[in-house]
């Protein structure tokens, strides 16, 4: 099956040069960076976020959801390459892009490896999260129906922000990403990466997650996959898997969970011969595979059965 985007940047050959140099984790630029298309379309932009409200969103009560770019991406590329916009215009979604800025990071990459960005109340979660509760209210978005997805490094950061913020996020999506604090540092953010880490089991966070990653990506080993899904819902989570094929012959495998007949509390896509890109994007943006799934609808669709459990705090930090 061929792909239309590269099948491998230069990504762990720059990191061993940034790990020798003691250099924070980050990809290099890819060619998609520069978008022309913005995240902003029917929308407005800001310095430290892209937001989409879609003609279709109710003017009170309407579900948001954050996403999160990943390294050596902005808001506008991510935008135009995961094609969300699209899929909340059919699903009422109010879209909200925050943005890494180079100061953080020089390549735009979240710092979720760092101990500093681990904790509720400070860092990056914290910035975050106060962006999506002060959104939120400006645009009196249904409290309950808040979510929060990313790719690659966004995946991994959407990941924590679950875990350490459940009285702000009602559902996770991760793509191509990790679990929370799968790293503490360059060394083991590298190792977590490259899947040689035996993660140690935590109790799980209970927080609705939908992953998607490819069996074929060289850049995030598949087996922080599991890990994601492991560290929302624990080893024994019951769950039915499914097989598919789609017109594009793209082969995938949903293991879909649930518990105690609840409903559906999580599920794991696993994408057949897909790289390190969002399933179902455009060739437009970077990392970004035209190949389906459809990871934007289908994780529209998983939180649009997904409420918060957990009482706002007044303030999340």
């Amino acid at each position: 099956m061929q792909n239309s985007f590269p099948s491998l940047h230069p990504f762990f050959s720059w990191l061993q040069v940034a790990s020798e140099a003691g250099a924070s984790f980050f990809a290099p630029p890819s060619q998609g960076a520069g978008a022309t298309v913005p995240s902003t379309q029917s929308g407005q932009r800001h310095d430290d976020h892209g937001l989409y409200v879609p003609t279709s969103a109710p003017l009170r009560g309407a579900p948001l959801v954050v996403m999160l770019h990943g390294a050596g991406q902005d808001p506008d590329d991510f935008a135009v390459g995961s094609r969300m916009n699209a899929a909340a215009e059919r699903h009422g979604f109010i879209v909200l892009y925050p943005a890494q800025s180079a100061q953080a990071n020089m390549q735009r990459c979240w710092n979720w490896f760092e101990q500093a960005h681990q904790m509720r109340g400070q860092g990056e979660p914290a910035r975050i999260a106060d962006l999506t509760v002060r959104i939120a209210r400006e645009h009196q978005v249904n409290p309950d129906r808040v979510y929060v997805a990313g790719l690659s490094a966004g995946g991994a950061m959407a990941a924590l922000l679950g875990e350490l913020y459940p009285d702000v996020y009602a559902a996770v999506g991760v793509h191509s990403g990790l679990a929370a604090r799968a790293g503490s540092n360059l060394s083991s953010a590298l190792a977590a990466m490259r899947g040689t880490v035996v993660r140690a089991h935590t109790a799980a966070s209970g927080m609705p997650t939908i992953v998607f990653h490819g069996d074929k990506d060289t850049t995030v080993n598949p087996v922080n996959g599991r890990h994601v899904i492991e560290a929302s819902l624990g080893l024994d989570c019951p769950y039915v898997s499914g097989e598919s094929t789609g017109p594009d012959g793209r082969r995938a495998t949903c293991r879909t969970y649930s518990r105690d007949g609840s409903g559906v509390c999580g599920k794991h896509w696993t994408l057949h011969d897909a790289q390190h890109a969002w399933s179902g994007g455009s060739s437009e943006g970077s990392f970004a595979d035209p190949f389906g799934p459809d990871a934007s609808e289908e994780m529209l669709q998983f939180f649009s059965g997904q409420r918060r459990s957990v009482r706002r705090t007044e303030n999340p930090s």
